[in-house]
């Protein structure tokens, strides 16, 4: 697990690099979940594979960027399942992207997870790991190297809220708990970034993050492997809780790689509201 987490910091340093001096167009094709490529979607997807590959403890790599999953080393005993760029869309407004690894052992579902990490790419870039606990690293750019700072907790209720997916399909009861909660005096923190974004609501101590199913896509748009199971683990080991409405989304199974789902991340209070609201309007 070590040996990973170092190929992860690695895999940072250069995605940092690309992010700041290789071209942020398009390409002229489409990832596996159908999302249009930019130029630094096949970059980073590179220098993961890279990284990855030679890592002796991996035996198969998935990336959201491809079909299908990839053979590393024979006698490896860890999956990986990573996203080399999550809110690459983001990258020419400037605002903070990511990278999501989730590290899996016997299979990829969310019951076989047994680590995850993320970095953020900003105005300065960090990493979180999480394993029995969940710890802050920040990247010192005078000597290239990841420094701890601190171990992260959720409090057992936040103020920030950040509702994803597009709100014209969203189902009536979900709006209304939305909205119920921004009459709490909840704040809108939601940048269109999936890791900024939860890394804001577990830094600042909690809230809730919401990316629900809705009428024109029920099964949700963030994909299991690559973004949820990861964050959930995350959430999980930081004190907090992640459901797809009704059920730990940690005890979810796939069908496929691309598999999506509904997902809430988030502290007690929220959570816990989110699941009961769900389960009025099952």
């Amino acid at each position: 697990m070590t040996e990973i987490m170092n190929a992860i910091q690695k895999i940072a340093i250069e995605i940092k690099e690309a992010i700041k001096t290789k071209d942020t167009g398009k390409v002229e094709t489409q990832n596996s979940s159908g999302d249009i490529q930019v130029k630094l979607d096949v970059i980073s997807d590179e220098i993961v594979e890279k990284h990855l590959l030679k890592t002796s403890s991996v035996k198969e790599i998935i990336s959201e960027e491809k079909e299908d999953a990839m053979p590393a080393n024979e006698n490896g005993k860890y999956f990986v399942a990573y996203d080399p760029l999550d809110g690459s869309s983001l990258i020419d407004v400037d605002l903070s992207v990511g990278s999501i690894f989730g590290i899996y052992k016997g299979g990829y579902s969310g019951e076989n997870i047994v680590a995850a990490a993320y970095v953020v790419y900003g105005p300065r870039v960090e990493m979180v790991i999480a394993r029995d606990t969940v710890e802050l690293f920040r990247l010192n750019e005078k000597t290239n190297e990841f420094e701890y700072v601190k171990e992260l907790r959720l409090d057992e209720k936040g103020k920030i809220l950040g509702p994803g997916g597009t709100q014209k399909y969203w189902y009536d009861f979900h709006k209304k708990m939305i909205d119920d909660l921004f009459k709490e005096g909840y704040r809108l923190r939601y940048s269109g970034g999936m890791v900024p974004d939860l890394h804001q609501i577990l830094l600042k101590g909690g809230g809730l993050f919401a990316y629900p199913g809705t009428t024109d896509k029920p099964k949700g748009k963030l994909r299991k492997l690559f973004e949820v199971f990861p964050f959930a683990y995350v959430y999980s080991k930081a004190g907090g809780l992640a459901v797809d409405g009704y059920n730990d989304l940690l005890s979810l199974g796939t069908e496929g790689y691309h598999d999506t789902t509904p997902c809430f991340f988030g502290s007690d209070y929220e959570i816990k509201r989110v699941l009961k609201v769900y389960g009025e309007n099952k």
